[in-house]
């Protein structure tokens, strides 16, 4: 065997030696910055789910609010046709309000008229990831046609 091919193997082996743990170290480090990754994604993933939940909550209202006769009906019928889209979705809401535009209700019969709903419902933060802590806001406002034909109050 040539010096040169003992020289080169014994290079090897050091830096072999020189080497180890590297790759426990970089899992350490990787490992959990990768789960803080997915863990976001997944957040995200929620807060979207709930803002499509607080968007067909606002339908709901909107729609339960034109069917409505008149106009003080229509608002608490709407808050309630809300909150219970919101709860058979499984949203739970710090907090939620729900804002019904029932002014259109005074048009005269035979015109054009609609009413308008926004929802809008505080996302605890900590149901989504456990290390997220406070809420955010999520809102959105739907509108529905009120019969034109139909004698309003």
């Amino acid at each position: 065997m040539s010096i040169h091919r003992v020289f080169r193997a014994r290079r090897g082996l050091k830096a072999t030696r020189r080497d180890r743990g590297s790759a426990a170290i970089e899992t350490a480090v990787a490992v959990p910055a990768f789960m803080l990754f997915v863990g976001l994604i997944i957040a995200g993933g929620r807060l979207a789910a709930a803002h499509q939940a607080v968007q067909s909550a606002a339908t709901e209202a909107a729609r339960t609010a034109s069917i409505a006769r008149t106009a003080a009906v229509a608002s608490p019928q709407a808050a309630t046709a809300a909150s219970r889209s919101l709860a058979e979705q499984n949203v739970q809401c710090v907090r939620s309000t729900v804002s019904v535009d029932v002014s259109q209700f005074s048009v005269p019969v035979g015109q054009p008229a609609r009413t308008s709903a926004t929802v809008t419902c505080a996302v605890d933060l900590s149901t989504l990831l456990p290390f997220l802590t406070g809420s955010r806001d999520v809102a959105a406002t739907m509108t529905s046609p009120i019969d034109t034909y139909r004698q309003r109050t």
